[in-house]
């Protein structure tokens, strides 16, 4: 019986353990997400407010600059033809458009030597263009890594 006890202990004792390094786990990663980002967008773009909502919500932290975005894109280097509605700074790295929040969270692990993110247009169905207004209709769109002498190549697909 004394057995019996020690053994349950013992996997009671694991069990605690397991859920307090997830636990541990999970703070970390939304700590790491609980970030600044500046955000340049033009002041009645609703669907800029959607993506910086959708950010915002996976833990990101908006400082918000209603002055467009056209200068500071070319500012920062990210090349004109793959614009789009708003432009964002994350640790260094350039965001351009609706890019889901998952794929900076994989670039800020990985760490590629890069610009940055980009989506260019305005594709529907991605975070900030997937609203009631869009029916539920989803295009396909890729996510590019845009090198630092403005090459690109897909970052990530999304169906």
């Amino acid at each position: 019986m004394e057995s019996i006890n020690r053994q349950r202990r013992l996997l009671l004792g694991g069990a605690s353990a397991l859920g307090l390094a997830s636990a541990g786990l999970f703070r970390a990663q939304a700590a790491q997400a609980a970030q600044g980002m500046a955000v340049w967008k033009d002041p009645n773009c609703g669907c800029c407010h959607d993506w910086i909502s959708h950010m915002e919500q996976n833990g990101f932290k908006a400082k918000v600059f209603d002055t467009g975005n056209n200068a500071v894109r070319i500012r920062l280097g990210m090349p004109q033809k793959l614009g789009s509605c708003h432009t964002a700074l994350v640790q260094g790295y350039v965001i351009e458009g609706h890019v889901p929040a998952q794929d900076i969270l994989r670039l800020l692990k990985e760490k590629p030597q890069a610009l940055g993110l980009a989506v260019p247009g305005m594709p529907i169905g991605s975070p900030g263009m997937d609203g009631p207004a869009y029916g539920g209709r989803r295009d396909r769109y890729d996510v590019l890594l845009v090198l630092k002498d403005g090459s690109t190549q897909v970052f990530q697909r999304h169906a």
